[in-house]
């Protein structure tokens, strides 16, 4: 049974009270709260365990090895990934499509080559093909989405023409909610050789994910919206794609021997992970994916599904409120305009003061704003812990901004 309230005790800071009224967090898309037992694992990591890794043979830096490295594996369970040596630690998705994009893009693509986005992808699943375009004349391709946000697979099948090197597509959209058929997109684009790389960072958050189901050749994922620490997060690597890679940073520990004359390289994945690494903050998003396994993915995804259904019948109700991203099985995730001349900014600040954190804005999404003929929307994004209630309190919090701007 998921026991919702019990969960929420693992998060001290639900307990807390916002300008007086008790915390609503809906702001899960940008960043997640955190267990006790990460908090617990983080402090611990600090206070009676830190050393560096992989450079030393006393105790602390064989402990703290073994618990970093350990961190590999669980991600591998995590993603469903054949091998923990195709998974390359990084801060978070934002470097992990940085590190595609220098490692093998850079050195693989030619002038005119082509790499399909959709347009909602997040910045930064578009800025790094950007540098491409601009210093080595790679060319973007564009797919938009339908009228209710759906991502049709077979318009980005489509858009697959005989310079197409690279699809770099999210799994779920992060204003939207929109869930996309990686799975039929990656079938096809193998069929023509064209890579996959996919931005799970929302995805790996509300459902499972199983990269050798989807076919796909990257998959990045970032630790913080995971319930882990800020600046941790992973990519898993096809170790074919591995074969075809340059280092993105170089220094230490993705060398093997540095003469004057003379480097080679450690073997993937160190070949991937130049200097000290974050390693506290690994050990702590190893806690937070064990922790959601223990809850039980299919348990998360079929209880965010839940409030999903809940919020989308209670916002349906609201005829002054218009959601953007309609498709029945997005992700607890909702976007939001006024109608009127309310902007998003003073939505946010009203729900504030009933204590409901919201984001406001672009999301990271300009695209995606131009393709809805919108400069921002508000985005209540539900996690693990959110209940019925909160759906309410933020009801009501919207029915006050209803009549302060109505």
């Amino acid at each position: 049974m998921y026991d919702v309230e019990a969960i929420r005790r693992d998060f001290p800071i639900l307990a807390r009270e916002v300008n007086g009224k008790p915390l609503v967090y809906l702001d899960n898309g940008a960043s997640a709260q955190k267990p006790q037992v990460v908090i617990d694992a983080v402090t611990r990591g600090y206070a009676e365990e830190y050393a560096n890794v992989h450079r030393g043979l006393h105790y602390l830096s064989n402990l703290a090895t073994d618990k970093y490295e350990a961190v590999r594996g669980i991600i591998a369970r995590f993603l469903g990934a054949p091998d923990p040596e195709e998974i390359v630690y990084t801060t978070g998705t934002t470097m992990g499509i940085n590190l595609v994009a220098y490692g093998w893009a850079m050195p693989n693509l030619e002038p005119g080559d082509e790499i399909i986005l959709s347009v909602m992808e997040h910045h930064a699943n578009i800025v790094p093909w950007h540098f491409l375009r601009e210093r080595q004349g790679v060319t973007i391709k564009w797919v938009d989405v339908d009228s209710t946000g759906a991502l049709d697979p077979q318009a980005v099948i489509d858009a697959i023409g005989p310079k197409t090197k690279l699809i770099a597509i999210t799994h779920l959209s992060n204003v939207l909610g929109t869930v996309v058929d990686v799975k039929t997109i990656c079938a096809a684009a193998r069929e023509k050789g064209v890579r996959v790389l996919v931005d799970g960072s929302q995805a790996a958050v509300h459902m499972p994910v199983n990269v050798a189901e989807i076919g796909c050749d990257f998959y990045a994922i970032t630790g913080h919206k995971l319930y882990g620490p800020s600046a941790s997060g992973a990519i898993w690597i096809a170790r074919e794609r591995m074969d075809e890679m340059q280092p993105f940073m170089g220094g230490g520990d993705m060398i093997r021997e540095v003469h004057k004359d003379e480097i080679t390289w450690n073997d993937p994945p160190m070949k991937f992970e130049a200097g000290t690494p974050g390693i506290v903050q690994q050990i702590g998003l190893g806690v937070a994916l064990e922790y959601m396994m223990a809850l039980g993915l299919d348990n998360i995804a079929a209880h965010e599904n839940r409030l999903r259904d809940y919020a989308r019948a209670k916002l349906d109700g609201l005829n002054w409120i218009s959601v953007q991203g309609t498709t029945p099985d997005k992700a607890a995730i909702f976007s939001f305009t006024m109608n009127g001349a309310a902007h998003a900014h003073d939505i946010s600040t009203i729900l504030d003061k009933k204590g409901v954190a919201v984001r406001a804005g672009h999301h990271c999404a300009g695209p995606l704003m131009d393709h809805m003929g919108v400069t921002a929307t508000c985005r209540a994004s539900f996690g693990l812990y959110n209940t019925e209630g909160e759906v309410d309190a933020l009801v009501d919090a919207l029915e006050l901004a209803n009549e302060l701007f109505g």
